[in-house]
């Protein structure tokens, strides 16, 4: 089976479909795809889901299992499946399968996401395939609360455990290094404004001119689907972050330096390789940061200076609700829960500047 990339007739946006052995169209799996690009999940998002689909229907093709007739035992097979090794590869005593419990997870969500859509436009599927739970009663109110008012709502029959892996974080000095070992003004500003707002690199790619208010220093995150360089915003409404008066600078330099009279709406745009002028893309991302951890010794992505930030500003006293608004993020949870890594030595510190410690010390 083949996960084919397609454009959407009718508003141009990219898509992807299935496509059998035959190179037809795997129907079933084309409606869930078709309506997820509909409801305009990004592109991103739907290629995994086609991915998860193409395991699936291959797991159901080589099991000899019809599509609606498969119950919890074949996605349990199927886990077994995607855990499993190549037949010709030893695996020792306590080796572990090909793919972790998280990427196998993401596997399932596309599985489940996909009856839970034939289940609620009526065709019949395993009724054990769509479990619900409902929820409670008690004072937790939790998100959408309103929206469900207490009726059941669907939930994933099958998840394997994912241990927490805590991402790495960059020290202050490290950041240093990584921005003064940048050859070109422009990719110095690109690094400087990731590390200092905690920007998605999407987000950065996707800045138009407009966006950057130097007078108010500030830069606006504008959610567009008609980005030429494919960059997302996450973000369903506009968003505002403020940014320092040397990052400032900094852009007006870039733009006056090596920017010059460019005709292009979009901030970040390619200069020294590639079509001149054209929007800079993740790609371009990537291969920037991959010379300079080449160059500095320091091995990062764009989305560690993010956790470096988010971690950065809760050590130096930033309530957890202001870093949340910076980030982006519509809770405050998920920036503690995914964004913010204290060592034993940051919650020491806090401690002592509640006083508690002193308190006990004089004990």
């Amino acid at each position: 089976m083949l996960v084919q990339r397609v454009v959407m007739p009718a508003s141009g946006r990219e898509s992807w479909t299935l496509l059998g052995d035959d190179g037809a169209v795997v129907e079933p799996a084309e409606r869930y795809l078709a309506y997820l690009a509909a409801i305009e999940r990004s592109p991103n998002t739907v290629r995994a889901y086609a991915v998860s689909l193409k395991l699936w229907f291959e797991f159901l093709q080589h099991t000899g299992t019809r599509w609606d007739e498969a119950g919890v035992e074949d996605v349990a097979r199927f886990v077994a499946w995607l855990r499993a090794p190549a037949g010709n590869v030893i695996v020792l005593a306590d080796g572990i399968g090909v793919r972790g419990p998280a990427t196998v997870n993401r596997y399932l969500a596309g599985v489940f996401g996909f009856y839970d859509h034939h289940a609620r436009t009526g065709l019949g599927v395993a009724a054990e395939l769509v479990s619900w739970r409902r929820i409670s009663r008690g004072s937790y109110k939790p998100f959408l609360h309103h929206v469900t008012k207490g009726r059941p709502i669907p939930v994933r029959p099958v998840k394997l455990h994912v241990p927490r892996r805590v991402p790495r974080t960059l020290e202050p000095e490290q950041i240093v290094a990584i921005l003064a070992a940048c050859e070109h003004l422009r990719d110095r500003f690109l690094l400087s404004l990731l590390a200092e707002t905690g920007m998605r690199a999407g987000q950065a790619l996707g800045l138009r001119h407009g966006d950057f208010v130097s007078r108010k220093r500030e830069v606006h995150i504008v959610p567009r689907a008609d980005n030429a360089n494919g960059a997302r915003a996450k973000v369903r409404s506009a968003a505002v972050v403020p940014v320092s008066t040397p990052l400032v600078r900094l852009y007006s330099e870039y733009m006056h330096v090596e920017y010059g009279d460019l005709d292009s709406d979009y901030v970040f745009v390619n200069l020294f390789a590639g079509r001149v002028g054209a929007a800079m893309t993740y790609p371009a991302v990537h291969q920037l940061i991959g010379r300079i951890a080449a160059r500095t010794g320091i091995g990062f992505t764009a989305h560690m200076l993010r956790h470096s930030c988010a971690t950065g500003m809760v050590r130096q006293g930033v309530p957890i609700e202001v870093v949340a608004r910076l980030l982006t993020h519509r809770s405050s949870t998920t920036t503690s829960q995914a964004y913010v890594h204290l060592d034993p030595a940051d919650i020491r510190q806090a401690l002592r500047r509640a006083g508690v410690w002193q308190e006990q010390e004089s004990r």
